[in-house]
């Protein structure tokens, strides 16, 4: 009886394990009837407004060029099936707006959108044509699926490459930002990394690989876009800020742009992630530093892929585990594998294992790049937390004036602002002038931010710049 029990734990275990792999990875796609709805409107009352597909088979989000985002569910549907009206959430809240406030769209012909809100005149919107060429390209042996999008204007224009931060889904089909820069006269090559949406092979966190493919990316939209493009760069967040310099290592890119990425390694992300949930909980500079021997710990495990580190590891949950601030740690991975035993660690992990380059130092490529950068941070990015990253890159920007540095203050990973109650974020927009910012440093090389709008390094002393810092 005992040994059928001591069995049935880790039956049951893995199988948990196995249904959050499906939950997780096996979101539902959307609708492909829906596709006909995606793209920038523009409306009468003079703005743009974009919108593409959210999680669930027939949800949709729109964004404004203001930041201002909203969840759409449907409310109603033709006789096909298909949503034609839909009820209007605000940001990521979940909050529901009142009867009345609701989104339609015309036929797929008509290409049209209503947005009204009770109590007050609508506004309409026609959906803009682009020009979009759907390519083929090779990297690494595999066929990668890429689109170009480009705006209708006369003469050359920008071209961004999209690089993907750490999602496992189809760039093609998600990606705002190709509406909103097309919508701004800007070209767009947005490609599905490999192991995502019509792109072969398996999906990877290899630096190192997905820099090669971003740098055959690029030399495919410099190529589709012939005399099209005045100039070819990359644009992408996160994940990205790791592998853009190192693809402009591979190939000519023209600029680079990096939203709310890290200048250290994956291993040092977790770390202060650590820190930060520590730092959140009100716990001080005595416990964070203590926290650094049970990272230290971890990454040794993760290091090994999951093969050598866990003396270390018990030696610390032996240490620690009953200081009341043990149960607050979360990081990137550190809190896993301090809740799990060894033996299931050990099973379990190599089936998640992406090949993350988790010792990657960005700092060479970084310094290596001498085209036109812009890193654009978070103030209160809890995801990659910026604790070194800002004076990393003041430094390297001391002897690269072409390097520029935003930061918004008050934003989450993502440029998200959000509200806090009983310590949870529920976030409502992206941060008003950051889609501007990015629309404008791509045109013109310039961070034209408001005055009391994102902190902006221009390049002074980095000393003043660090006392300038939120």
């Amino acid at each position: 009886m005992w040994v059928r029990r001591l069995l049935l734990v880790p039956i049951l275990l893995g199988l948990s394990a196995l249904g959050a792999y499906v939950y997780f990875y096996n979101d539902p796609q959307p609708d492909p009837r829906m596709a006909c709805y995606y793209g920038a409107y523009d409306l009468t009352d003079g703005r743009i407004v974009v919108v593409t597909p959210s999680s669930g088979l027939q949800n949709l989000r729109t964004v404004l060029m203001s930041g201002t985002t909203e969840f759409l569910q449907p409310i109603a549907r033709n006789a096909e099936g298909l949503p034609t009206t839909f009820s209007r959430s605000t940001g990521w809240t979940g909050q529901t707006q009142p009867a009345g406030n609701q989104v339609m769209f015309g036929s797929c012909e008509e290409g049209t959108i209503a947005i009204e809100s009770a109590g007050a005149q609508g506004v309409r919107g026609t959906r803009m044509t682009f020009d979009a060429t759907d390519v083929t390209f090779e990297s690494r042996g595999l066929k990668l699926a890429g689109r170009l999008l480009m705006p209708r204007r006369e003469g050359p224009v920008p071209v961004a490459v999209f690089v993907h931060g750490s999602e496992d889904y189809s760039a093609i089909t998600f990606n705002r930002l190709q509406y909103l820069f097309a919508a701004n006269g800007i070209g767009m090559f947005t490609y599905d990394k490999r192991g995502t949406g019509s792109s072969e092979g398996r999906y990877s966190q290899d630096f190192h690989l997905l820099a090669d493919d971003a740098a055959a990316a690029l030399t495919k939209a410099r190529e589709t876009a012939g005399r099209l493009a005045s100039e070819v760069g990359f644009v992408g967040g996160s994940q990205a800020g790791w592998i853009e310099p190192l693809a402009a290592m591979k190939v000519k890119a023209d600029f680079v742009l990096v939203g709310f990425g890290l200048v250290e390694s994956p291993l040092a992300e977790d770390r202060d992630e650590v820190f930060d949930d520590l730092r959140t909980a009100g716990y001080g500079d005595d416990v964070i530093a203590t926290a650094r021997e049970i990272t230290d710990a971890t990454a040794r495990v993760m290091v090994s892929d999951f093969k050598d580190g866990y003396e270390e590891l018990d030696a610390v949950r032996a240490k620690y585990g009953k200081e009341p601030w043990y149960a607050k740690i979360e990081g990137e991975f550190t809190g896993e594998l301090l809740n799990y035993p060894n033996w299931l660690i050990q099973i379990i992990g190599p089936w998640f294992d992406q090949g993350t380059s988790w010792e990657y130092d960005p700092r060479p490529a970084l310094q290596a790049y001498q085209g036109p950068h812009l890193w654009i941070l978070a103030g209160r990015d809890s995801s990659a937390p910026p604790e070194n990253t800002p004076r990393v890159l003041r430094e390297v920007q001391a002897s690269r004036p072409n390097l520029d540095i935003v930061m918004f203050p008050t934003a989450d990973h993502g440029i998200i602002e959000f509200v806090e109650k009983d310590g949870a974020r529920s976030e409502t927009r992206f941060s008003e002038g950051y889609f501007q910012l990015l629309v404008d440093w791509v045109l013109f090389k310039e961070p034209a931010v408001k005055a009391q709008g994102p902190v902006v390094y221009d390049g002074g002393p980095p000393a003043a710049a660090a006392a300038a810092q939120p």
